[in-house]
């Protein structure tokens, strides 16, 4: 892929796009819906009306999660800024709206800030917003699918990098692919740099079906706003009022699940295939996984990290971590 650059009048912002050709992808949004057990990867949903949504779902009273985790950042700023010390550049993959991690700048105030995210238009929106709010930020937004950061240490040099990974975003990933995601941001960072992440801790089933299943109907509306964004990239033809919302608490696997389910026996035209659905038969579109500090501290343990502090907030519903390279740690083993 090639980069391409966008230079507006300031001087210190700079847009990179580094996003994929559509057909590429089609082609996997296609191989994933034509599994044994359909799926659609959570990435899909952030396009333009998906963030709006995003950003609507994180101000419901059931959401906890923003709430909590801005509470952390707002209290222990200046605690975390110490911590991960001076002169660094702070990337953030998936930064969605950049609005976490303007609690961290003004104490933090790296030599770099840059943020990475799939969706053109609120990264570009949010990035412009920053450089305006703190003059003295350079900031180069990267709009890219943040599972592939090959392209960062070549952009930033030589500069210390700490990565800043927000909203138990990582509880979306499969724990084998969360330490192979954690491994690449290892390489990133090297020994000399630093992960911050945030992540929802294990609760009671009660609360999180509450989370995911808002009152407001806007956790449904974002789950079911994917087929809209996969009909205009791919021409198909779902009929978003032929599936529902659904999204559950896995005990066993220690996860909510979020599903799209079709609501009768239908037929969906995709990429020049035919798509069969049954009465009931579902699209996994998300999971959530939340984690203990010692399950979490034990998944980085695999990709190299050790854990050096962690905060929580008042009502111990989320955590953010900060943790180091080990030196000891073999990328081979």
């Amino acid at each position: 892929m090639e980069a391409v650059l966008a230079r507006p009048s300031a001087k210190s912002y700079q847009f990179l796009s580094f996003i994929r050709k559509r057909s590429d992808a089609v082609a996997e949004i296609s191989r994933d819906l034509n599994r044994e057990v359909k799926r659609i990867s959570p990435k899909y949903f952030y396009d333009e009306r998906g963030s709006r949504l995003f950003e609507q779902i994180t101000a419901t009273e059931d959401y906890y999660v923003t709430r909590a985790e801005n509470e952390i950042l707002v209290e222990r700023a200046q605690e975390i800024a110490d911590l991960i010390g001076e002169d660094c550049a702070l990337i953030e993959p998936g930064c969605g709206n950049c609005s976490k991690v303007q609690y961290l700048l003004s104490a933090l105030r790296p030599t770099l800030y840059m943020p990475i995210d799939i969706s053109t238009p609120p990264l570009q929106k949010a990035a412009r917003h920053l450089v305006n709010r703190f003059p003295w930020l350079n900031c180069t937004a990267i709009n890219a699918d943040f599972c592939d950061l090959s392209f960062v240490p070549t952009l930033i040099g030589e500069q210390r990098r700490v990565v800043f990974y927000p909203g138990s975003t990582i509880g979306n990933f499969e724990p084998a692919d969360a330490v192979n995601f954690l491994k690449a941001v290892r390489d990133i960072v090297g020994s000399e740099g630093g992960l911050l992440i945030g992540v929802d801790l294990e609760k009671n089933a009660a609360t999180l079906d509450r989370a995911y299943n808002d009152r407001e109907g806007i956790t449904a509306d974002f789950n079911l706003n994917v087929l809209h964004h996969l009909n205009r990239i791919a021409g198909s033809s779902f009929s978003v009022d032929s599936f529902e919302h659904l999204a559950f608490y896995d005990s066993r696997k220690n996860r909510v699940e979020m599903h799209l389910r079709s609501i009768a026996d239908q037929t969906v035209e995709f990429a020049g295939s035919t798509l069969n659905f049954s009465a009931g038969e579902t699209i996994h579109t998300e999971n959530s996984y939340k984690y203990s500090t010692e399950s979490f501290s034990a998944l980085a343990a695999e990709a190299g990290f050790i854990r050096a502090q962690t905060w929580y907030d008042s009502k111990h519903l989320f955590s953010m971590h900060y943790f180091v390279a080990d030196d000891t740690y073999n990328s081979n083993q």
